[in-house]
Order: structure tokens, then C-alpha cells, then sequence
């Protein structure tokens, strides 16, 4: 195609009915078939990124390549697709607005009073174009659910895309609720008209309606939908409730969802191939065996703060032929006392990225247990930096060894702010966010994991290893196996009288993919087997 075609995507009734697995999902079929592809993800909130959100009110901040915080929707797409976005692929109201008002007080306006039309509408337009370069469709996903005050410029910066391109370039899906009332066991459409009505009242008329439902659409349900909404029975979706996300793709397809797409944009059809997908649905159902990681963590009442690192052991344990059982753990609660009660049955220990203080001498136990009973230990971002603290203490010697973020006292500075290592206008801020190189040392189990001699991955994180205690920690036993091509930079560090205990400074997690899983936590489920193994020997 010489010019891409747009695909906007928006919510009804309330939040949290999957509009990111749903764009990500039309992705994938498009994908499948073809065509080049991109999304980009709209958040209506005045934050100009999440980066500063706490994980209870936005769940996690997924890292792009090029360092921008981003919604987790992100990483969704990313999951789903071969592409890798970028900070042009979110944006929010905040940096919207911010753009703007830098624009005014520059005099880019010429004078002119500055309003949310044309002036916010405009920026909004602009910035999903920008993004249309080298592709054949560009998902565009809008935040918040609709009659929402805060979403009212996307929505109408997109009608106004409509009028501008015409109906064979752009086309609108809106996702709804449907509810199943048990009372009466039947659907209830009403919810879904009131959130259309809203829709068409700015201006707005969807061409496509998936149903988020946990019953399959009857035709008389569809019928009465069309009608009361004004779109085609056909164009009416069925959007299963499903156990696994990774089917939501395969439902579509059945649903007949690319062949509405094609029609409504005047494309010729296409078949897609989506066997990778269906097998990796089959092996997922048919895994044979099941591993326990204790996730020892601070957010563990919100699931969706670890979501990118809850996908990536799951595609482990599917790389292994198991599935990961995973035992919530909240490290405050860690002491001597309760400790083998909480891990004494895990097959596998995780300490995850965070910040702040609390929670972390629990998380110090944890490590200290899985590195006494050669627990498998995976220890990512914090929970290296917690492994590197609790060896320097309790093999060194180092008593009170911690990191300058917890105690700006400690005589045994371990990890240190970023400013204090390098000149922090390098990296452009206090944090160190994105894609960086990693050097692997030979003979390493980093090295033996990868199969090559250096890695990028991606970093969110604002304190480093201090290298003035690098040889007295090699001296007792720890191995620095990876660290940035400079030296500056200590990336992994591991025991090697240790089955698998390994931490690493940036987040791996970001890049696992269900049909490319990270191999590092393909080695970490199969080293969580090998233990389970000979423990029930």
C-alpha cells in the first residue's frame, strides 16, 4: 500500500476490558497476512509518562529500547507482533499539552490564541502521522473509556482524521461490554448502545463492535446490536472471555475480524498464517509437568505491576513443557522465623525490580535461603542489587554493606546513584532507561545462556555497582560475568558453586516474546525442574 490506513480503537461502558490485547490482537492478524505494522497507545491522563506513577495505580512501566517509560500496553504489542516501539509510540495528555504550551511560549502560534481545537487536536494528529512511516496500518489505541471529559480531544482529533482521509483510509472499532446477567441467564446489549450512543454523540460512528462477553453472541444478539447501533450484523464480534490471552487472536479469526477489516477498507482479501500461534496455543494446553517460582516482591497484591515478568517465565515454563505456579510473596512479611514457611516449598526464588526501602531486608533473607539451600535465584534490577548486598554482607563480611538508596550512611557503599559513577547528563536524567550493551564473560553461565559474547537489553534503574568493592567480592566467590563494553558498568553478576544463581541489572522480561522466549528464563524454569527433580529423589 502507498498510504497507510488507520485503525482507532476505543473503549466503552468502563476500563480494563482489554482495548491493549484487542489492538494488539488485530496486530497480529494483520501481521499475519502481510502487512507492516505499528500501534501506538493514547492515555488521557495528565502524567507525562508513567514513569513517576505508583505500579498500585497504573500497574508496570514497560521500558522501550529507545528508554521511554511507557504504558503496558506496549508491551502487549510487542509481545504479539515482530515490532519494537518507542517513545513516539505512547503518548499522553501531559506530554500533549506540554508540547503545546512550550510551542505558545516560543511563539510558534504566531500570536495566535491557543486552544484545545485546533491547536491540541492538531498536536494529537500529528503525532500518530508521525509514527506512519514504512507501514501498511498504524493501530492507534485511545485510553479511557468513552464520556470520559479527559479523552475528549483524541476522540476528537480522530474524527476529524476521518473527515481528512475519508472512510477507505480509516476505520473505528469500538470494544464493549456486553454482561451476562445470571439472574435471568441472558445478555444484556443495553450497556453497549448507551456507550455507542455516547460515541456517535461527538461525532463518531464505529464500523466494527467487539463484544467483550463470557458467552458466544447469539445472531439475534448480533441482529439487535446492529440495529440499536447502526453498524452491519457482520461487523458485530463476539470478544470471548478466554483463560489464555495468546487465543484472543486465533478468536478473532474465527469471528471472521480480518475479513471485516479488509471490507471496510476496500482491501482485497487475505489469508493469513497463524499456525505459530495455533501451535503455541496447543502446547500451552497440553503442558505436562508444573514448577513453583516464589515471587518475593512488593507489589504482589497487583499482578498487573509485574506483567511483563509474569509473561516471560510463563514462556518459559512453555519453552520447558511446564507450567509456572507462581507463589505471591510479600517481602515484608519475611523473617528467620517464617521464612521456611514461606519458601520451604518453591522449586525457584525471584527477587523483582522496584524502588524504595521497604521490603528489602525481607528480600535479603529470601536470597540468603535460596543461596544456602542452592535454591535456584533469579534476581532482576533491585533483586540483583539485593543478591550483590546480601553476599558482601554475609560471605565478606561486610556487615551493614547496602546501597546508598537505602541507607546514605552505610559504611560499605555497594551501589550508589548513577550521578556518583558517571556525568548523569550522559543518560539525561537520574535513571539509566533503555537499550545498553552487555559484554559476556567466557566460560559464564550468562555466556552458556546466550550463546554469543555480547547482548542488548534494556535498563530502568538509577543505582550501580560501586567498583571499588569488585575484587573483594570476586576474592569470596562472586563472578561478574557481565558488564557494559566500557567496564563502567557491572550488568550480571552470578555464584558459581551454585546450580543457577544469577542476577542481572536490567530487565529481561521486556523482551520475551511467547514465540521467542528470553533464554534466560528458559534456563531458569529448566534449572527450577532440575531441582524439583532431585529433591523428590
Amino acid at each position: 500500500m502507498e498510504e497507510p490506513k488507520f485503525i482507532f480503537i476505543t473503549g466503552g461502558v468502563l476500563s480494563s476490558l482489554g482495548k491493549g490485547v484487542a489492538a494488539a490482537s488485530i496486530a497480529t492478524l494483520l501481521e499475519s497476512c502481510g502487512y507492516r505494522i505499528t500501534l501506538s497507545k493514547f492515555d488521557p491522563y495528565i502524567n507525562v509518562d508513567p514513569g513517576t506513577m505508583s505500579p498500585y495505580q497504573h500497574g508496570e512501566v514497560f521500558v522501550t529500547e529507545d528508554g521511554a517509560e511507557t504504558d503496558l500496553d506496549l508491551g502487549h504489542y510487542e509481545r504479539f507482533t515482530s515490532v519494537t516501539l518507542g517513545r513516539d509510540n505512547n503518548q499522553t495528555t501531559g506530554k500533549i499539552y506540554l508540547s503545546v504550551i512550550e510551542k505558545e511560549r516560543k511563539g510558534k502560534y504566531l500570536g495566535k490564541t491557543v486552544q484545545v481545537i485546533p491547536h491540541i487536536t492538531n498536536e494529537i494528529k500529528d503525532r500518530i502521522f508521525k509514527v506512519a512511516k514504512n507501514v501498511d496500518f498504524v493501530i492507534v489505541e485511545i485510553g479511557g473509556t468513552v464520556g470520559d471529559i479527559e479523552g475528549l480531544p483524541f476522540l476528537e482529533a480522530i474524527r476529524q482524521m476521518r473527515n481528512e482521509l475519508g472512510k477507505e483510509r480509516t476505520l473505528f472499532v469500538h470494544l464493549t461490554l456486553v454482561p451476562f446477567l445470571k439472574s435471568s441467564e441472558e445478555l444484556k446489549t443495553k450497556p453497549t448502545q448507551h456507550s455507542v450512543k455516547e460515541l456517535r454523540a461527538i461525532g463518531i460512528q464505529p464500523d466494527l463492535i467487539l463484544c467483550r462477553t463470557e458467552k458466544w453472541l447469539s445472531d439475534d444478539i448480533k441482529d439487535k446490536i446492529a440495529l440499536f447501533c447502526n453498524v452491519k450484523p457482520k461487523n458485530v464480534i463476539t470478544a470471548i472471555d478466554v483463560k489464555n490471552i495468546y487465543q484472543v487472536p486465533l478468536f478473532f479469526k474465527r469471528e471472521g475480524l480480518p475479513e471485516r477489516v479488509f471490507e471496510e477498507l476496500n482491501l482485497p482479501f487475505r489469508e493469513g498464517d497463524l499456525s505459530p500461534w495455533v501451535n503455541l496455543i496447543n502446547k500451552m494446553e497440553s503442558l505436562e509437568g508444573e514448577v513453583v517460582v516464589g515471587m518475593v516482591g512488593k507489589y504482589v497484591a497487583l499482578k498487573d505491576a509485574y506483567k511483563s515478568l509474569i509473561e516471560a517465565l510463563v514462556h518459559g515454563g512453555v519453552e520447558n513443557n511446564v507450567r509456572v505456579i507462581f507463589k505471591w510473596i510479600n517481602a515484608e512479611e519475611i523473617d528467620d522465623e517464617n521464612i521456611e514457611d514461606y519458601l520451604g516449598d518453591v522449586d525457584s526464588i525471584l527477587v523483582p525490580g522496584g524502588f524504595g526501602e521497604r521490603g528489602i531486608e525481607g528480600k535479603i533473607k529470601a536470597i540468603k535461603y535460596a543461596r544456602e539451600k542452592k535454591i535456584p535465584f533469579f534476581g532482576i534490577c533491585l533483586g540483583m542489587q539485593c543478591a550483590t548486598i546480601e553476599f558482601a554482607r554475609n560471605v565478606c563480611g561486610l556487615k551493614d554493606a547496602n546501597s546508598t538508596e537505602f541507607d546514605e550512611n552505610t559504611p560499605y557503599k555497594i551501589f550508589f546513584k548513577l550521578r556518583e559513577l558517571v556525568d548523569v547528563e550522559e543518560f539525561g536524567g537520574t535513571m539509566r532507561l533503555g537499550g545498553f550493551e552487555c559484554d559476556l564473560k567466557k566460560d559464564s553461565l550468562a555466556r552458556r545462556i546466550y550463546g554469543k559474547d555480547r547482548v542488548v537489553e534494556r535498563h530502568r534503574h538509577r543505582y550501580e555497582f560501586n567498583l571499588e568493592y569488585e575484587e573483594i567480592l570476586k576474592k569470596c566467590g562472586l563472578s561478574f560475568s557481565g558488564k557494559s563494553p566500557d567496564g563502567k558498568f557491572v550488568e550480571i553478576v552470578e555464584l558459581k558453586d551454585h546450580p543457577w544463581f544469577l542476577g542481572c541489572q536490567f530487565h529481561p522480561e521486556f523482551k520475551s516474546r511467547p514465540l521467542y522466549p528470553h533464554p534466560l528464563f528458559v534456563s531458569f524454569i529448566n534449572a527450577a525442574i532440575s531441582f524439583k527433580e532431585n529433591r523428590n529423589e
